[in-house]
């Protein structure tokens, strides 16, 4: 074969590399699923990269479609209408679709925006024959539609997926119909939060404050917790601005397991001991405190609602990009969990606890809620507003990442002036500059943003970088070890990936090195499971931690990187191939990335010598421990 033709062949015949282990040379041209690193070759491509160079084409464009998916024509009405739950409220703000959890709930949106990343960067070439090397078959069976619709030649090369240990009976759970695992999700919540039922329902049914926070039972602080104190680190010191100014105020509490309230019995004494102690002043309660043998019958009625809609709808859908992508088969699962499954009971049933807890509730001047975009939130929105309560104040608690879909929408979501609106609050309370351009240039209505205190970065208003144990790296092993904070998150799969990293790199670091480990309190970080580190691990205050160390190590997505990156303090996060670039510190200037341990050893080594300013702080967050810009927002909703 000539090389003309050698050329024209290479370019005609794709490898689509979705697989671990070094990739194969051949005659073709490559493209890398899950890897920024394509060698220097110029005939290997990275598709993560390639979302990055198109980052925002491909959200507003993934945003477009999920916008058209819901006003999708089905017999004459559109889906959103098919759906609807209650008068003016459609279920389709309470599905997966419409939350978008990339993050954690709907990992397969990642492989829909490389599959745009890839249609993209192909029209532009002559494609004759598709490779994939790869464990996923939804994506094998969404590149074979596509080939098939273009009348190219598909090869699948079916790699083993990796399975976790599990037991039988979550094996069993698994396999099992998605209506089965709703039922019994359904009675196991029943019994396990029992213990809850009516705990705190006397003060909240009587309260006379006018201004309730909805937020999680979690991420409290330990010592104020075991004094019956109500300290939350999502809140800061707000409530306590609150009782100073003697403004009543109500908290409706959504339980999450931790190691300070490992069952429901800890978390209704918990709420009985708040109540005590705050005297009045403030009101606590549970979601789980309104269960009944009728909220559980009537969320059994919308759930076969849903189901039955979800039946009749299932094949009349489509599920296409554009006439040649068809994305049905990554998901397939998305609307079965959204219309049959666990997803679809535990958002209708916690709609019906929050229309209970807000019909009961007296009357309130403004509502403040911790704003994600998750299913539930969305039937807390419609929920307050039956209950005709007053305005009502979405606050994102930590940062808003690019391409965490779940904070961003269509445009003519916000604009529509048709029924079945997206339900959204009054107002967003946004921590900062940085939170406040993210939803700006997301396309979020201006007049409806307003800037506040960042009241979980508080900390960082008063912070003061201790002197560092070294000056430079050639002084380590003589003067004192490189001190580094390994920032742990919520999530298992991403603090395994980062802690698997750093425990290939070790050796390659100097030996006195020494590793004080935060990990997020919802996911533990055990010393046995990492014997090759010499760690600590402390909950101690990421404020004091930081203050104490020469340089930060987060994963991929946590935002404890941006309180490393505010103070100061040279960071070093992991880039994650699996995943789009999560990072909060995406863009941010000064970042530093590792995706391989060649690249961790040499961030680590080379951030030490590093000096910067702490001025970053004001490009995130608006800080002021006085909280005037809180009070006057809550004052002026009370007026």
């Amino acid at each position: 074969m000539s090389d003309y033709n050698k050329k024209q062949h290479a370019s005609s015949v794709i490898l689509i590399w979705d697989s671990e282990g070094a990739l194969p040379i051949g005659d073709w041209t490559s493209l890398l699923w899950r890897s920024y690193d394509s060698g220097g070759r110029g005939d290997v491509f990275s598709i993560p990269r390639l979302i990055e160079d198109n980052a925002s084409h491909l959200r507003a464009r993934y945003l477009a479609w999920i916008y058209e998916l819901g006003e999708t024509m089905v017999r004459g009405k559109r889906l959103i209408e098919h759906l609807e739950l209650r008068s003016g409220f459609s279920y389709w703000w309470m599905t997966l679709f419409a939350e978008k959890c990339n993050y954690s709930k709907s990992k397969q949106i990642d492989d829909v925006i490389r599959l745009m990343a890839f249609e993209k960067w192909a029209t532009s070439r002559s494609i004759s024959h598709v490779v994939l090397v790869s464990a996923n078959q939804p994506l094998s069976e969404c590149v074979r539609l596509w080939c098939e619709k273009l009348g190219i030649v598909f090869e699948w090369q079916r790699k083993e997926k990796e399975r976790g240990r599990l037991s039988w009976l979550i094996r069993v759970y698994q396999a099992a119909p998605h209506t089965f695992q709703a039922l019994v999700w359904l009675i196991r919540y029943v019994v396990n939060r029992y213990p809850l039922r009516g705990v705190g329902l006397k003060e909240w049914q009587q309260s006379d404050g006018r201004v309730t926070f909805f937020s999680y039972l979690f991420n409290l602080v330990p010592d104020a917790a075991k004094q019956g104190n109500y300290e939350s680190r999502y809140w800061g010191h707000l409530p306590d601005a609150l009782k100073c100014e003697l403004s009543k105020t109500n908290y409706l509490h959504l339980y999450v397991k931790d190691a300070l309230l490992p069952t429901s019995k800890h978390a209704a004494a918990i709420i009985r001991n708040f109540n005590n102690n705050g005297q009045g002043m403030q009101n606590h309660v549970t979601l789980d405190s309104f269960l009944s043998f009728l909220i559980v019958f009537r969320t059994l009625c919308d759930w076969c609602r849903v189901f039955w809609m979800g039946i009749v709808l299932k094949h009349q859908i489509g599920f296409n990009l554009n006439p040649a992508l068809n994305l049905r088969p990554l998901f397939e699962d998305d609307w079965r969990q959204s219309l049959f499954g666990t997803v679809a009971m535990s958002n209708l049933l916690y709609f019906n606890l929050f229309q209970s807890a807000l019909k009961s509730l007296p009357q309130q001047q403004c509502g403040v809620y911790l704003q994600e975009n998750q299913g539930w939130e969305f039937g807390l929105i419609q929920a307050w507003r039956a209950a005709g309560h007053g305005r009502l104040i979405g606050t994102p608690h930590s940062t808003v990442r690019f391409w965490d879909l779940r904070y961003f929408f269509d445009p003519r979501s916000y604009y529509s002036s048709g029924s079945f609106n997206l339900p959204h609050p009054n107002q967003v309370a946004c921590n900062g500059p940085a939170m406040y351009d993210a939803y700006k240039h997301g396309g979020y209505p201006v007049c409806d943003l307003v800037e506040v205190e960042a009241l979980r970065y508080l900390h960082l208003a008063g912070f003061t970088k201790h002197a560092r144990s070294v000056n430079a790296l050639a002084q380590l092993p003589v003067k004192g070890a490189m001190r580094v904070l390994v920032l742990g998150d919520y999530l298992h799969s991403n603090t395994k990936l980062q802690m698997n990293l750093l425990e290939q790199s070790v050796s390659f670091l100097p030996s006195n090195t020494v590793f004080i480990v935060k990990p997020h309190p919802a996911c533990p970080i055990l010393s046995a499971d990492y014997p090759v580190i010499k760690m600590s691990v402390t909950m101690e205050p990421i404020s004091k931690l930081l203050g104490e160390c020469d340089v930060a190590y987060s994963s991929a997505v946590t935002s404890a990187a941006v309180d490393a990156y505010c103070a100061g303090v040279p960071l070093v996060s992991v880039l994650d191939p699996n995943t789009l670039n999560l990072s909060p510190l995406r863009g941010c200037s000064g970042a530093l990335f590792a995706s391989t341990s060649d690249e961790l050893v040499t961030a680590l080594k080379s951030s030490v010598l590093l000096s910067r300013s702490q001025s970053d702080r004001q490009e995130f967050f608006t800080l002021d421990t006085k909280l005037p810009l809180w009070l006057k927002l809550l004052s002026n909703q009370a007026d």
